[in-house]
């Protein structure tokens, strides 16, 4: 009688942790998404005259600057649940940009981190806001981002030219799809406007060798 009392508990102990393994290794579905498609990104522009530009990774406020999708409304803020970039953002956002560069601009050309050739001047960006707002709880949100961008000379650091970019894109839908496309658009229409103003505002200095 012992016996089978000792089986039947051991087997009530073995069902009740197989139910509890089932329960932690059922964990949400996570959906990875990506931004910054570039169009025409295989075909990259032939600047007329070449002016180099440094550009460092792109620095990211720290609530943005990884894997998720920040959503506001108000003054309360929430990750987008089941939904992921699929590198950090500021990743994303570097990586297209240099694409953005390569297929569109027409007198800058980004000089690597690795190349021994120093830039006279280099472009740093700051992205103050990059997050979904919600007018209110439920609605449709708008995808905002800002970003302070600043030409600097290389020698002295001094600020050659500065502006503060705002884009917002509204989603079409209040689903995660929807939101994630109005993040490539608005991170594309960023992108155009830092090359164009780019272009506009790099100066043919002389090159500081190495």
């Amino acid at each position: 009688m012992i016996r089978v009392l000792k089986i039947a508990a051991a087997a009530a102990a073995a069902s009740t942790l197989l139910a509890g393994c089932s329960l932690l290794s059922s964990p949400d579905p996570v959906q990875m998404y990506r931004f910054g498609s570039v169009s025409g990104a295989g075909e990259p522009a032939t600047p007329a005259a070449q002016v180099q530009v440094a550009m460092r990774r792109p620095e990211f406020a720290q609530a943005v600057r990884e894997d998720r999708i920040l959503g506001v409304t108000g003054t309360e803020t929430a990750y987008i649940k089941g939904a992921r970039w699929v590198s950090s953002a500021d990743i994303l956002f570097n990586d297209a940009l240099e694409t953005a560069f390569a297929a569109q601009s027409t007198r800058v050309r980004l000089v690597g981190p690795r190349e021994l050739t120093r830039a006279p001047q280099a472009l740093d960006i700051d992205v103050r806001t990059f997050e979904a707002r919600y007018a209110s709880p439920g609605a449709t949100p708008v995808i905002t981002i800002v970003a302070r961008t600043r030409l600097l000379n290389s020698q002295d650091r001094s600020v050659m030219a500065e502006r503060v970019f705002t884009v917002e894109q509204p989603a079409g839908q209040n689903r995660v799809s929807a939101i994630v496309d109005a993040f490539d658009v608005a991170t594309r229409d960023l992108h155009t406007q830092i090359v164009n103003w780019t272009d506009q505002n790099a100066r043919d200095l002389p090159n500081p060798g190495r």
